[in-house]
């Protein structure tokens, strides 16, 4: 008889949110707005126009959402810093009461036993940067550097990890090439250039740490695996570009100095040439890959434009709110494939989750949510497999603690293991949190148990 799958002793259980999904008041307190505050306004770029202007309302109601961080047991929460609520211009002068929020924050947390994870960018620019080019400048390396500085120096001595830019191929696929997200540009001239300044700016900002931090500091991106739709040569090729498009594109640089050489086929006359002194500081060495997980591509060849290779549909498979089928399997492949590739760095999963139907308004004090809670026992479980294949995982992160502003897709998808009353900002924990909340006690030992359903 099989062991109840128990974690490693000190395995880090949290949940992540970002400060635009969640915090609202945008530009309380002498804060200055960002690229996404800047596109939500813009009609027809949000659904029913939804904007960041009060989301969770998180900004007042930190403590208590820490409160009920506590009474779920969560040992971590990964946040995100809005760099224009510090910086209100991007660079130069800092706003005091924003930064003090941050830091009101974190002693909040620590006070109740939660380790904080504080990411730097998380995708909301501050407009006056976007007004000067933003990831399309050069300049911005230094920028972000200079603000990172800004929060290591106020921060590091109570928060213990960092991440320097979340997701950043969502940053440059969505924001340069697609426009479907801030800032809403459309270029296959502009994303490669976008990409490379987002890793230069990773490299300046680990160096920054070196220099007065004392804890540790790592990158997080999205990973997604590809399967072939058939065993064609042309579905064999389109996966591999699909995969060094995605997954390589920011990991091969970071570790190896290089980039794949797919992307030269992929984006043609508009990939650049950029010099070695750029990628020695690309290469910097960090302490700790997160690693983002929601599904798997099966992709097929098409004679469209090669970045927009043909997802497929399996006919039998589960799928969420967003369209994302529900493939757990993806997750142990994906971890085992990084330590094959980039060797034994520590890693954590940073985002996990998945978007089900949830009502407006809660049944009393309970939401019921029995697909979540499958889908979590599963990718729990995905993660412990990989843990048992050697990878060295050291913390879970589920997307997301609260229901929130979903980008474009505004209030439209529920992500939360809390269900949030827009209307009224009540918080009532979903079964998913409670059995969550059970995981974390037991570390990992209640994956066994039958579910409450």
């Amino acid at each position: 008889m099989s062991s109840p799958p128990v974690f490693p002793d000190g395995f880090l259980w949290g949940a992540a949110t970002a400060a635009h999904q969640i915090e609202g008041s945008p530009l309380a307190d002498g804060a200055g707005p960002s690229i996404w505050t800047r596109f939500a306004h813009t009609p027809g770029m949000t659904h029913n126009g939804d904007t960041g202007d009060v989301a969770c309302d998180h900004y007042r109601r930190f403590k208590s959402d820490v409160a009920l961080m506590r009474e779920l047991g969560l040992k971590a929460y990964r946040f995100s810093i809005s760099w224009s609520r510090v910086l209100p211009e991007g660079r130069g002068r800092i706003n005091h009461a924003g930064l003090d929020f941050y830091s009101r924050l974190v002693d909040e947390l620590l006070e109740n036993g939660i380790t904080p994870l504080a990411t730097l960018f998380h995708w909301d620019l501050p407009a006056a940067l976007d007004d000067r080019g933003g990831w399309l400048n050069p300049d911005i390396a230094h920028w972000f550097a200079d603000y990172a500085t800004t929060m290591y120096r106020a921060l590091d001595g109570r928060v213990p990890r960092w991440v320097t830019l979340n997701e950043p191929w969502v940053v440059t696929d969505g924001g340069y090439l697609h426009g479907a997200l801030a800032p809403g540009h459309r270029s296959r001239y502009e994303a490669p250039i976008a990409s490379h300044h987002l890793l230069r700016a990773h490299g300046a900002a680990v160096q920054a740490y070196r220099a007065v931090g004392k804890h540790e500091i790592g990158l997080v991106v999205n990973l997604e695996p590809k399967y072939p739709a058939s065993e064609s040569a042309d579905d064999a090729a389109a996966v591999k570009r699909a995969h060094a498009y995605m997954n390589r594109q920011y990991l091969d640089p970071v570790f190896y100095g290089s980039y794949p050489q797919e992307l030269r086929e992929i984006f043609g006359d508009a990939w650049p040439e950029w010099p070695q002194a750029d990628f020695d500081l690309i290469k910097t060495k960090f302490d700790f890959l997160g690693i983002n997980y929601y599904t798997r591509s099966v992709t097929q060849a098409t004679e469209s434009y090669p970045l927009r290779a043909g997802a497929v549909k399996q006919a039998l498979g589960t799928y969420t709110e967003t369209g994302w089928e529900v493939f757990p399997q993806g997750l142990t492949d994906t971890l085992t494939w990084v330590k094959e590739r980039y060797g034994d760095i520590p890693l954590y999963i940073t985002e996990n989750g998945a978007a089900f139907f949830d009502p407006p308004t809660a049944d009393g004090d309970r939401v019921r949510d029995p697909l979540r809670i499958d889908y979590l026992r599963k990718h729990i479980g995905a993660v412990k497999n990989a843990i048992a294949a050697g990878c060295d995982i050291r913390g879970y992160m589920v997307w997301s603690l609260l229901d929130n502003l979903e980008w474009s897709l505004g209030y439209s998808k529920r992500f939360g293991i809390v269900h949030v009353n827009y209307g009224t900002q009540q918080r009532t924990p979903k079964d998913s949190a409670r059995w969550y909340s059970k995981v974390i006690a037991s570390n990992g030992a209640a994956l066994a148990e039958p579910l409450p359903y």
